[in-house]
């Protein structure tokens, strides 16, 4: 099937249950996050939190978009996507998921909330770099992994402060003391705080889901970009043949660029590269129209066309090296979008399949990492206005990096954010210096461990599939 042997179609179906898995993982590792609080408080009871949770989740991952998704698969630059050996990509995708997996369930066994995002994107770069250091020539899109990066660093840092500044104008803004209350009783809160602490509960888990399920979209199309290109590289669901008007049209806009805008050797070698591109897809498309439709063996160089072209341009405009008229520069990056609807999708069956995991992943696995959340990261319990102000800061945050398509950590973001809190209830002297020592050893430990771990298995696995 896919015209691929019995034995790597197998080793296909094993990648995709993995990925699968690497998701489910995720769910209760990570979403234990957004019940923490509402389980904690008693405002609902835990299964009811869960179950509603697991929900908010698979609907999260449909109300996302696919930004966060391709941030992840973008990771990886186009040269390596399409020239891979199917026996390489399998080998990338295998020792991705494995070293990613690995990491999550050790980090969830010992109830430290540590994040599944770090761990796939170290995964990746691990994987990446071997790849460059095994003799190609580009393994890593280090721009996308300097703004994963960034984001990945400044979330939780912001999650610490907003937080921290939320509780302290809750305190000035509402004089209700049940709100502050350390809760003893069996009895559940007040009606307007349960319902306060079910909707930031709700704001994470669906926040959580659209952007933490993205991830898995992306690597599920990562594992079918890099096996079996030629039916995943485009959008089958789309008639390739209307690309056609926009390559014509971003050809003449190309070719009419003058010598003065463009700065420097830089600059005249990308217009020129790109140029040719746009050429070469324009004579894959003029060669096709007879038939009506593109080859499938063509679907990887046209795939490859685009995605280098528009990383190439959008980054020569935006850095100065080809200077154009605002509306110049926003007509080719208009085209360059339209483009890119025909490689940046995920078909139906994976954004479901995926939710389901998530959402049901969620639904185990959770006590370990609400017990830290609720005890062990601040010395005093954890509170209503402190359970709220945290999950409201964290279900932001996270919309927010999605809306921008950068992957962010749910667990560093809302424990940073109860963090916070605790600080603002209590000072420093408020934290539990063991349980913060450990949650920033997995911060820091993460993408070093996970990038050899990935990178050695790269290697391991090379030698399986590939010699």
């Amino acid at each position: 099937m896919f015209g691929l042997e019995p034995a790597l179609f197998i080793l296909l179906i094993v990648c995709l249950a993995c990925a699968f898995a690497f998701e489910f993982v995720n769910g209760f590792h990570d979403t234990a996050n957004a019940v923490a609080t509402v389980i904690y408080t008693k405002s609902l009871r835990p299964w009811t939190a869960v179950i509603w949770s697991g929900i908010c989740n698979f609907t999260g991952v449909f109300i996302g978009g696919i930004g966060v998704a391709m941030g992840i698969i973008n990771l990886l630059p186009a040269e390596a996507l399409v020239a891979t050996h199917a026996g390489e990509g399998i080998a990338m995708v295998m020792a991705l998921l494995l070293s990613a997996i690995i990491w999550n369930l050790g980090t969830w066994y010992f109830g430290i909330p540590a994040s599944s995002s770090h761990t796939l994107i170290g995964s990746i770069l691990g994987v990446g770099i071997a790849f460059m250091l095994m003799g190609n020539e580009a393994g890593v899109n280090w721009k996308k992994a300097e703004e994963t990066g960034l984001a990945l660093l400044i979330s939780p840092l912001f999650g610490f402060i907003c937080a921290m500044g939320l509780v302290f104008m809750v305190k000035k803004l509402i004089k209700d003391q049940r709100l502050f209350a350390e809760e003893a009783s069996e009895d559940p809160p007040p009606l307007w705080i349960r319902l306060v602490l079910i909707a930031t509960c709700t704001g994470v888990s669906l926040s959580h889901g659209s952007n933490d399920g993205q991830k898995g979209v992306g690597l599920v199309m990562l594992i079918l970009i890099l096996i079996i290109p030629a039916h995943y590289a485009l959008d089958h669901s789309k008639n390739l043949m209307t690309m056609q008007p926009t390559v014509e049209q971003l050809e003449q806009k190309l070719t009419a660029i003058s010598e003065s805008a463009v700065s420097g050797v830089e600059g005249k070698k990308v217009l020129e590269k790109s140029k040719a591109k746009i050429s070469d897809l324009k004579v894959v498309l003029s060669e096709s129209k007879a038939a009506g439709f593109i080859p499938e063996k063509e679907h990887v160089r046209v795939r490859a066309d685009i995605t280098k072209t528009s990383k190439d341009l959008e980054k020569a405009l935006e850095g100065g090296k080809i200077v154009l008229s605002s509306q110049g520069a926003e007509s080719i990056k208009a085209d360059l979008k339209k483009l890119k609807t025909y490689t940046d999708y995920a078909p139906f069956w994976v954004i479901f399949g995926i939710s389901l995991s998530l959402g049901v992943g969620t639904m185990v696995g959770w006590k370990r990492i609400v017990v830290t959340i609720g005890e062990r990261i601040g010395k005093t319990h954890l509170t209503y206005a402190q359970g709220a102000s945290a999950e409201l800061m964290a279900f932001s945050t996270i919309f927010a990096a999605t809306y921008l398509g950068l992957p962010v950590s749910t667990t560093h973001v809302l424990s940073s954010g109860v963090a916070g809190t605790m600080v603002a209830h209590g000072g420093l002297r408020n934290l539990q210096v063991g349980t913060i020592r450990n949650i920033l050893s997995a911060w820091v430990l993460t993408l070093p461990v996970t990038m050899l771990l990935a990178g050695c298995l790269f290697w391991l696995f090379s030698t399986l599939f590939v010699n």
